[in-house]
């Protein structure tokens, strides 16, 4: 017998062995008060509910209330979607999120040429106020919080959400949610992008001026690193340049005229939870940390609800296997504790089978179950942030904070976020830490469970749902039924007028509200703003 074997295997770990994290950075083997000694000096812990709100933005966090369980669910036609929608709210969902398929993702109409063979594979197909009215039909709209995740066309669906919540005798002002509407990221790492960075800057802006006046329950924008992390971010990464991009945002709306305090309380943020429970913890304090700071020293917020960093959660679909399916669901549950921990103010847990196809009813229950179990079973809702004063993570929320610190001042030196997208600086660093996982993962250095290592000599079937391919033709059949029954005349005018008001100042969500309401398609009024300001063509500089 080896005295320095691991217990598994039977192999040794050599001394010298440094252990380093998913951003690269060096873990202790054990950490102790040497490590914060005189720490937190310069107030960086903090009481909860209290700036620099590093440990949560409530003062009594889950001991109250638990999380939003917000699941994840679109797929096929707006019906189909709509029963999932019921099923989860009768499990006890307590948000809606809606996924869009691809067309609608990218303003396009599920009949034209580019959708075939996208229509309601990755998420609903909403092409007009008629699919949105099926999709929400039987939702107590004022009893329900929705969150949409759309980015380029996001004032469209949002406007026809309000549309539809005024049929239903729902005042805008008792809507609640959240509109993606981040679309910085989708040049960096997603790709579903329409317009060029400054025209999608100033549609931004015009969503959070006219959620200030209509709609003042709604979070405007959920800037996401989520995404950023799914195409191979680390977690520094995905925070500093998350943060460099709602910097843009809060930028871009204070040049609008905007005073910081009448739209920064509306901000949210959207993060991915990995299997490195210690490591995420560590990310989500230093993020609310950084944060509350930049939005005092930099802008001059004074609202302390504009310095909160109010953040959903989605577990990593990314880590998801194919691989023996079955073991995602401890590694969604060990995703979700480090959310939780992290003090996420919705999750959304996958589903064990995504890396197979769209979630069934039951995977999906499942998923929720795991949340219910979290905030129910377990004591994790007993205290506020029980990590606090932890040396391991501590020390690890400092050195993820000045990691992404020196990342954001990179970002800086080339201009800025939208300066440095247009230079392809975020896209080419996020591709470099990928490359860097998929390397120590064919090596074998980094293990992935039933991928290379504990692998099945044969996988087992799985039954996966699949979408109806007749789906195309009938959301083809409704459109066209749409555009013949509808007052052409009536359309025109008002894409004319959104037209009027892309090439000048005034906010275009009012004429692109009126040309909804008279039954244009997503399509048409995407296609009216091509005309304006034309379409994004990516650049690979670094």
């Amino acid at each position: 017998m080896t005295g320095e074997a691991d217990g598994r295997d039977g192999t040794a770990e050599p001394h010298d062995t440094v252990r380093r994290n998913e951003s690269g950075l060096p873990v202790a083997p054990v950490y102790g008060p040497a490590a914060l000694a005189g720490w937190d000096a310069d107030g960086k812990l903090g009481a909860p509910g209290s700036y620099p709100f590093t440990r949560g933005v409530y003062p009594s966090m889950y001991t109250t209330r638990p999380w939003t369980m917000r699941q994840y669910a679109g797929f096929g036609t707006a019906a189909e979607s709509n029963a999932r929608y019921r099923q989860l709210i009768e499990h006890g969902t307590t948000g809606l999120s809606v996924a869009f398929d691809l067309p609608t993702q990218m303003g396009h109409d599920s009949d034209t040429p580019i959708a075939a063979g996208e229509v309601g594979k990755v998420g609903v197909a909403i092409d007009s106020v008629d699919d949105m009215r099926v999709l929400f039909d039987g939702i107590e709209l004022d009893r329900v919080s929705t969150s949409m995740t759309i980015n380029a066309p996001a004032a469209l669906l949002l406007l026809l959400y309000q549309l539809v919540g005024e049929e239903a005798g729902v005042p805008a002002d008792r809507l609640t949610g959240t509109v993606q509407n981040d679309v910085l990221k989708e040049y960096i790492a997603r790709g579903t992008y329409i317009f060029p960075p400054k025209p999608s800057l100033r549609l931004a802006a015009d969503t959070f001026r006219y959620c200030r006046a209509e709609i003042p329950r709604w979070n405007t924008i959920s800037i996401s690193g989520y995404h950023m992390a799914e195409a191979g971010a680390s977690p520094v990464q995905e925070i500093a340049f998350t943060l460099a991009n709602g910097i843009a945002y809060v930028r871009a709306a204070v040049a609008a005229g905007m005073d910081v305090d009448d739209f920064a309380p509306r901000l949210s943020f959207f993060f991915v939870s990995r299997t490195t429970l210690l490591e995420e913890v560590a990310k989500f304090r230093a993020a609310r940390r950084m944060w509350a700071r930049v939005m005092r020293e930099e802008f001059g917020a004074r609202d302390p609800k504009s310095l909160m960093l109010r953040f959903h959660t989605q577990t990593a679909g990314v880590q998801l296997t194919a691989q023996q399916p079955e073991v995602n669901l401890v590694r969604v549950a060990v995703q979700g504790l480090a959310a939780v921990l992290g003090g996420t103010q919705s999750l959304h847990t996958n589903s064990f089978d995504e890396a197979l196809a769209l979630p069934t009813d039951k995977s999906a229950r499942l998923a929720l179950r795991t949340q219910q179990v979290l905030a129910y079973e377990s004591d994790v809702t007993a205290t506020v942030d029980p990590f606090a004063g932890s040396y391991a993570v501590e020390s690890m929320t400092d050195e993820t904070e000045a990691a992404a610190r020196e990342l954001m001042g990179r970002v800086a030196d080339l201009g800025g976020a939208v300066a440095a997208i247009e230079q392809g600086f975020q896209k080419a660093e996020i591709e470099r830490n990928a490359y860097r996982i998929a390397r120590e993962t064919d090596a074998g250095e980094r293990v992935v469970v039933g991928v290379n290592r504990f692998r099945l000599d044969e996988e087992e079937p799985y039954e996966t749902l699949r979408v109806d391919p007749a789906l195309e033709a009938q959301q083809s059949a409704r459109l066209a039924a749409l555009r013949a029954g509808r007052d052409r005349p009536a359309v025109e005018r008002a894409l004319t007028g959104l037209r009027r008001a892309a090439q000048g100042t005034d906010n275009v969500l009012y004429p692109m509200r009126e040309a909804l309401r008279a039954k244009a398609t997503v399509g048409e009024v995407c296609d009216a703003l091509r005309e304006v300001w034309g379409t994004y063509v990516p650049t690979d500089a670094f």
